[in-house]
């Protein structure tokens, strides 16, 4: 018995020892853990959210925000802190957590290397680090996650080249994400040993090289995505027998080759192609038909030929494009595959324009789909009447027929299409009168018709066209007057060209409401009378052309007003009169053509006179005076006048302007020795810390600082793309305007503020230029970051009118990412910089787009540091620019003498959320009388009628009828509806005139996120 109880004892005590032990294994096991997670927490420098207040020894670290952890170990599983606006840096000790299965860190501003202790998750099956600001290459070491599944390094600055070894041992990846970093190399061939790989993406890198003809080994593989990147070779057939592929996605490239011919047969599960913008050459094979799920073919921008098969089957599809291509042989029969679209329901766009198709437009184009939304035959060989069923398309919103060989008469019933948006038939042989229905076109944007055989009288009733920005009536044989109706179209602001008619009459008084209106072309016509000094309210006028009228009288004095000026042309008129001299002020001003008219006096001598190709004055007989150039004779009054001085007086005069005479000299010494000095090391550069570079170098890299590089003009100068160094880097160089007022305390400020300043959403600035130009005059430039996309303005109120049918515009899902990336901006602008920075220009000129279209605001002109104790009151007085802003954006309280803040920057922020909704300027000749963009909106949301101010180009079906669309469709546009609501709420918030009543930046991104998880349920198509 004794023995027994000593045997009981014994296993009693050595059970107690192993639970000792796995206790004791679990303690260390969530220690490790939490020390873990305490040390990223101790690298988060930025944490608006205040995510990691819970982090702390008075809560278990497994109800921490964020953190997962399993019920039985009570180890961490799960790390989430998306979409939390952290800034930092993450630890090695990460790689402690070895029970993590999925880390998330997406869409944050996380910098620094991605930490290679996270090949030590090896139970790791989700890695997701998407949108934020990791350097550095991607380790190697995540080779060693066997079991990852997930694989997101989207959207960050990774360069390098993409490991082999991923493709060797992550066996059972199913997912694979790299786009939009700076990856370099070729895809590797490895990659080919993914065996579960279901989606590759890897666009807008520097890949090169081929794509691994081992891809096509990878059975599971239904989406590929590599555009923008320099790929080249031909595309693997293997690729052509993935069955599963429903995504292939490889434009803007180098590919070559050809279509295989029976790719109709190989890829059945195929929905969207984009090849668009390589080398690819050959026929589109008539196979293609057979792909009946096909919803997109996206092959424009290539050397394709030959004609267009029939795509009768494929009735799914969505859109076609196959502009600037070299398809069709101007024959007939080239639009036989046209009928062949009849029956698809569904489709919307088609874009052929530039090949060589020749034919008419078939006579059952009435019998289209309803949906039909897109048409683009520009520049083929079209001949023939536009069908009278053309105008039962009845959702048709933009047409592009320019430059074909089309005849007959207008389409007098064109005010069917009532959701036309662009009508652009320029360029043919259309005769008739423009009919009255035109009137109806209430929703468009663009009207061109130009060089025709109009004739007739414009229509009054284009009046009621009040979004018309644009309009092209040149080179046709209308007559009468112009019409005041359409001179009172606020919205005109691109250009309105009337030339080249028989319209006689005055120019209408109306004139003055188009302030926005940036070129006026009413020459080669009859006009006769007076100028109106109402002209002088067109303040945002370029390119102003009046010749070839029978226009008399003096200049009106108003006209002083049209500061921005490039090219005036006033020749072969009846004009009298002196040259205004205002005109020498013109800083813009490169042509001034007052030739052959009435004038008389003193020409002016500055600005554009000083240059004999810039002013032309030729054909007036009692001109005299103005610059040597222009070898015009003395001006009388100007000669001296004999026998009124004494000889003594002429004495003493002539001495003393000797010695006047030898002082300039000296002066002129001294200056050109301390100008030399300066041009050797300039005071004005802020900081040692920026590359220099020479004027020699920034004239190269611009050819001279061409008008071709010329890509855009601000307040303090212009901006030029150049390219720099060995490597031929595309830069955007902004050359300052000395003359002007504050040019050079903005260079210093810009300097001053960018030097210390890096953020993903900021513009980098590069380098500077502080010297003298060859003549020896003073020159300063900056110079930046090159972003493809351009500024925001340009995708809000540009277009293009190149006949590619591709609008510049934004869709909702990109506006919210936009405005998301303006947020980040002002959050690291306010709070995450050393000493807060108010920008005090922002608006949507200052808004860049990368080639991701990753939003990145620039243009720190004229912020101001302010005292980190006192962000809301005291500037520093690190810039002495007077603070103007821009008119529509500024924060009102700046109008009435307040100090800047930081709550300044919401408001211009708020009012460029109200524009990218409703698609109008702050500035937009609607709102007058107290009535502004943020009471527009406002009444609109009060009265819950928001959809109906909302811009056209953001979701142009919402209002369709809803019988019309499926179960799934109505529940997107609730969403979209929803999406809508919610953004006008945040812009009427950020913008209310009390600065404590507008909504802080942290909210606002809380807001934006909310909307943006709710757009990712909807189908981006509508």
């Amino acid at each position: 018995m004794k023995s027994f109880n000593a045997f009981l004892c014994l296993m009693l005590s050595c059970l107690l020892c192993v639970v000792s032990t796995v206790a004791s294994s679990k303690l260390a096991g969530n220690e490790t853990d939490r020390l873990a997670l305490l040390s990223i927490k101790g690298q988060i420098t930025y944490d608006p959210f205040g995510v990691m207040y819970s982090w702390n020894d008075s809560f278990h670290h497994c109800s921490w925000q964020g953190v997962t952890c399993s019920k039985r170990h009570q180890r961490v599983t799960l790390l989430d802190l998306s979409s939390k606006q952290l800034v930092g840096t993450i630890v090695p000790h990460i790689g402690n957590m070895s029970f993590l299965r999925k880390l998330t860190l997406r869409n944050n501003t996380i910098n620094g290397e991605i930490p290679q202790e996270i090949g030590r998750l090896f139970r790791l099956q989700n890695l997701e680090l998407a949108n934020n600001s990791f350097t550095g290459e991607i380790p190697v070491e995540l080779s060693n996650c066997s079991r990852l599944i997930y694989l997101d390094l989207d959207g960050n600055r990774l360069t390098g080249k993409i490991p082999v070894e991923l493709g060797l041992y992550l066996r059972n990846l199913q997912v694979l994400f790299l786009r939009s970093n700076n990856l370099t190399g070729e895809l590797p061939y490895s990659l080919g040993n993914l065996s579960s790989l279901i989606a590759l993406a890897a666009p807008e890198n520097r890949l090169e090289g081929s794509i691994p003809y081992s891809l096509g080994q990878l059975t599971n593989l239904s989406y590929i995505s590599l555009g923008a990147n320099m790929i080249s070779g031909d595309i693997p057939i293997s690729l052509f027998n993935l069955s599963s592929l429903y995504h292939f996605a490889a434009p803007v490239n180098q590919l070559k080759g050809s279509l295989p011919i029976d790719i109709g047969s190989t890829l059945p599960s195929l929905r969207l192609l984009y090849l668009h913008s390589n080398l690819l050459n050959g026929v589109v094979p008539s196979s293609i038909s057979n792909l009946t799920r096909l919803e997109i073919i996206s092959l424009s921008r290539n050397q394709l030929s030959g004609k267009i098969p029939s795509l009768e089957n494929l009735h799914n599809l969505r859109g076609l494009g196959m502009h600037f291509n070299n398809l069709g042989t101007g024959r007939e029969d080239d639009m036989d595959f046209f009928s062949s679209l009849v029956n698809i329901t569904s489709f919307r766009e088609l874009s052929l324009s530039v090949n060589n198709i020749g034919g008419q437009l078939p006579k059952n184009i009435g019998n289209f789909s309803t949906k039909f939304r897109s048409i683009g035959f520009a520049r083929n060989k079209l001949f023939g009447r536009i069908p009278d069923g053309f105008v039962s398309l009845s959702n048709m919103e933009i047409v592009s027929l320019e430059y074909n060989q089309l005849t007959g008469e207008f389409p007098v019933n064109l005010g069917k299409l009532q959701k036309l948006k662009y009508f652009y038939v320029n360029g043919n042989k259309l005769s008739g009168k423009i009919p009255s229905s035109i009137g109806n076109l209430t929703s468009l944007y663009g009207l061109n018709l130009a060089q025709n055989n109009l004739e007739g009288t414009i229509p009054s009733v284009l009046g009621n066209c009040q979004l018309l920005q644009m309009l092209y009536l040149s080179g046709n044989r209308l007559s009468g007057a112009i019409p005041k109706e359409v001179l009172s179209i606020s919205a005109l602001s691109i250009q309105l060209d009337l030339s080249g008619n028989q319209l006689s009459g005055t120019l209408p008084l109306e004139i003055g409401s188009l302030v926005n209106l940036g070129y006026l072309d009413i020459s080669d016509n009859k006009l006769s009378g007076k100028l109106p000094s109402t002209l002088g309210s067109c303040i945002r006028l370029e390119n102003l052309y009046v010749q070839g009228n029978m226009f008399e009288g003096v200049i009106p004095s108003p006209l002083s007003s049209l500061k921005g000026l490039a090219y005036l042309d006033f020749s072969r008129n009846n004009f009298s009169g002196v040259i205004p001299k205002y005109f020498e002020t013109f800083s813009s001003l490169k042509s001034l053509n007052m030739s052959f008219n009435n004038f008389e006096g003193e020409v002016p001598q500055g600005g554009v006179f000083s240059n004999a190709s810039g002013a032309i004055i030729s054909g007036n007989r009692n001109l005299c005076g103005g610059s040597q150039v222009l070898k015009l004779p003395q001006c009388k009054d100007s000669m001296p006048k004999k026998g009124r001085l004494s000889p003594t007086l002429k004495i003493i005069i002539s001495v003393a302007c000797s010695l006047f005479g030898v002082m300039l000299v000296l002066v002129g010494v001294v200056f050109c020795i301390l100008r030399r000095k300066k041009h050797s090391a300039s005071p004005y550069l802020p900081d040692d810390s920026f590359l220099k570079i020479s004027y020699g170098e920034l004239l190269k890299a611009t050819n001279g600082f061409s008008s071709e590089n010329l890509i855009g003009k601000g307040g303090f100068g212009c901006v030029y793309k150049g390219i720099l160094g060995s490597d031929e880097k595309n830069v955007a160089i902004k050359v300052l305007d000395l003359q002007h007022r504050g040019a050079l305390k903005s260079f210093i400020a810009e300097c001053e503020v960018l030097k210390n300043l890096r953020h993903r959403n900021l513009v980098k600035l590069v380098t500077a230029c502080s010297g003298t130009d060859f003549q020896g005059n003073d020159f300063k430039a900056l110079i930046y970051e090159f972003m493809v996309n351009g500024s925001l303005d340009d995708w809000l109120h540009s277009f293009s009118i190149d006949g590619s049918l591709h609008v510049l515009h934004l869709d909702l899902y990109q506006r919210v990412n936009v405005a998301i990336d303006i947020a980040f901006a002002l959050e690291y602008l306010h709070h995450g910089s050393q000493i807060p920075v108010v920008h005090c220009d922002l608006k949507p000129s200052n808004v860049l787009l990368d080639m991701d279209m990753t939003a990145r605001v620039g243009d720190f002109g004229m912020s101001r540091f302010l005292q980190e104790t006192a962000q809301q009151t005291s500037p520093r007085k690190t810039s002495t620019i007077g603070i103007k802003g821009s008119i529509g954006y500024a924060a009102p309280e700046y109008g009435m003498g307040s100090e800047v803040s930081t709550l300044g920057d919401i408001y211009s922020y708020g009012i460029i959320i109200l524009e990218m909704i409703t698609g109008k300027k702050p500035t937009d000749d609607a709102f007058s009388n107290g009535l502004n963009l943020h009471n527009y909106v406002k009444m609109a949301f009060s009265a819950g009628r928001v959809i109906e101010i909302v811009d056209p180009m953001i979701c142009h079906n919402l209002q369709e009828e809803e019988t019309t669309n499926t179960i799934a469709e109505r529940k997107t546009k609730d969403y979209i509806r929803e999406c809508l609501i919610s953004m006008c709420k945040i812009g009427i918030a950020c913008t209310m005139e009390s600065p404590k009543e507008r909504m802080g930046l942290s909210d606002v991104v809380k807001e934006l996120q909310l909307v943006k998880e709710t757009l990712s349920k909807c189908d981006r198509t509508l």
